[in-house]
C-alpha cells in the first residue's frame, strides 16, 4: 500500500505566533505545527526554543504573501489543514484607547487576506471582546468579504476558565471551514468542551515555592525545584504531554530529571509597598500599583502585556500572589494562563510577562482545536491526497 503524502498529518501555520500558546494547543490537539510566523525578537526567539520541529519565519507580515508563506512551510496551495493565529488586540483593547485608525488593526484584515491566498481547510482568528464593538464592524466585514468557499460561524466568546484553565481571559474567535473536509460544525459543539471541574488560583499555584529569595532575581538562579502533585486534566497538561517536535532539549531533560523548572524570579519591593501588599484582602486592588491581590479559590483576572520598547517599554501591572506580599513570578504566571512547567519563555521578566500577557491559554487553544481536529472527515484527506497526486 503506498505510504500517505505528509501533508495529511493536517498541518497548520501559525500567524503572529507569539510565544506559542496556540501552536501549542494545535500540537496538543493532533495538528503538527509546519509554520510559525512571528516580528517580535524576543518572542520570535522563545518560539523557536520551545518548537524545534518546525519552520520559523521572523517576518512582517504586511509584506508577506500568501505564496510565500506557503513556500517556507514547504507546501502547496491547498494543502494546508488550518491557518491559525491571533492578529494584534491593542486597537480593539477595552482597556487601549479603542483607536479605530490604530494601524495594527489592519492586520486583522491581513490574516483573512492570507486565508484568501492559501485556501486553507480551516481557519481560525482569535481577538479581543472589543473586536466587536460596533465601530469595529467596517473592519470586520471588511475582513471576511469573499470567503464564500467557508462555512463561517457567527464570531463567539470563550473563557479559559471555562474550558480548565485558571484564567477569567476571555476571547472572540473566528471560525470558517470547507463543507468537503469537514462534518457540520456548530457554536454548540464547541461549548460542549466546558469542564465542569474548575481549576483555582490555589489549586494551580500548588507545588511551586511560596517564598521567593531575592536573591533569585536572574533566569540562571531562577530554576527550583517543583513538588508534582496537582490531579487531574490541569495537572496532566502541567507536567506531561509533550508532542513530538515540541519542547527545549536541555530544559526537558532538567525538568525530567530534576523536577526543576525555570522563571521562579523574584521582584523587589519596597518596605512601604510590601506593607500595602500584606494588609489586602483576596480580590482587593492596591491603591498604588493597581494591582489585584489573587483569590485562592478563585480565578485569576485577565493578565495584561505591557508593550515593547517600540512603545515605551510599559511594563503591566501583574496580579499580587495570594498568601504573599509581593507581586507573581513568571512562572505564576504562565501557571496561571495555562502553561506547563517544562514551557520556556524569555529570560527576563519584562519580556517573560509580555509573551504570556500576549498569549492564548494553551488549554483553552487545545480545546477549540481538539474539536476542529475531531470534526475532519476523510474527505480532506481524499482532496489532499488528490492534489499530492497531480
Amino acid at each position: 500500500m503506498p505510504k500517505k503524502p505528509d501533508h495529511i498529518d493536517h498541518h497548520v501555520i501559525d500567524l503572529f505566533a507569539g510565544v506559542g500558546g496556540l501552536s501549542l494547543g494545535a500540537a496538543r490537539a493532533g495538528f503538527k505545527l509546519r509554520l510559525a510566523v512571528e516580528k517580535d525578537p524576543q518572542a520570535f526567539a522563545a518560539h523557536s526554543l520551545n518548537f524545534p520541529g518546525s519552520t520559523h519565519s521572523r517576518s512582517d507580515i504586511t509584506g508577506l504573501t500568501g505564496a510565500q508563506m506557503l513556500s517556507q512551510a514547504g507546501i502547496r496551495t491547498g494543502e494546508l489543514c488550518g491557518l491559525i493565529g491571533g492578529p494584534p488586540c491593542q486597537g480593539f483593547s477595552t482597556i487601549g484607547r479603542r483607536d479605530v485608525g490604530d494601524k495594527r488593526n489592519g492586520l486583522f484584515k491581513k490574516f483573512f487576506d492570507l486565508v484568501r491566498d492559501t485556501k486553507p481547510q480551516f481557519f481560525l482568528a482569535e481577538n479581543v471582546p472589543g473586536i466587536m464593538n460596533e465601530s469595529y464592524s467596517e473592519i470586520r466585514d471588511e475582513a471576511m468579504m469573499d470567503l464564500s468557499e467557508y462555512v463561517m460561524l457567527e464570531p463567539f466568546s470563550v473563557c479559559a476558565a471555562d474550558f480548565g484553565a485558571p484564567t477569567t481571559r476571555t476571547r472572540v474567535l473566528f471560525f470558517g471551514y470547507r463543507p468537503d473536509a469537514f462534518s457540520q460544525i456548530r457554536i454548540d459543539d464547541f461549548l460542549t468542551e466546558k469542564t465542569v471541574t474548575k481549576v483555582t488560583v490555589g489549586s494551580a499555584l500548588a507545588g511551586l515555592p511560596t517564598t521567593i529569595r531575592d536573591s533569585w532575581n536572574s533566569d540562571d538562579n531562577g530554576w527550583r525545584k517543583v513538588r508534582y502533585d496537582i490531579e487531574g486534566d490541569y495537572g496532566t497538561r502541567l507536567h506531561g504531554m509533550i508532542p513530538d517536535g515540541v519542547g527545549h532539549a536541555e530544559t526537558l531533560r532538567i525538568w525530567q530529571n530534576e523536577r526543576k523548572t525555570s522563571g521562579c524570579i523574584a521582584t523587589l519591593h519596597e518596605k512601604k509597598t510590601i506593607q500595602r501588599f500584606a494588609a489586602l484582602e483576596a480580590g482587593e486592588t492596591d491603591e498604588v500599583s493597581r494591582g489585584v491581590r489573587l483569590d485562592p479559590e478563585g480565578f485569576c483576572p485577565t493578565l495584561r502585556a505591557g508593550t515593547d520598547s517600540s512603545r515605551g517599554s510599559y511594563q503591566a501591572v501583574r496580579p499580587i500572589h495570594p498568601s504573599e506580599p509581593r507581586v507573581v513570578t513568571p512562572r505564576e504566571a504562565a501557571r496561571l494562563q495555562g502553561f506547563p512547567d517544562w514551557f520556556r519563555f524569555d529570560r527576563t521578566k519584562w519580556h517573560s510577562f509580555r509573551q504570556i500577557g500576549n498569549s492564548v491559554s494553551p488549554i483553552l487553544a487545545e480545546k477549540i482545536l481538539g474539536t476542529i481536529k475531531r470534526k475532519l472527515t476523510s474527505a480532506c484527506d481524499t482532496r489532499t491526497e488528490k492534489l499530492s497526486a497531480a
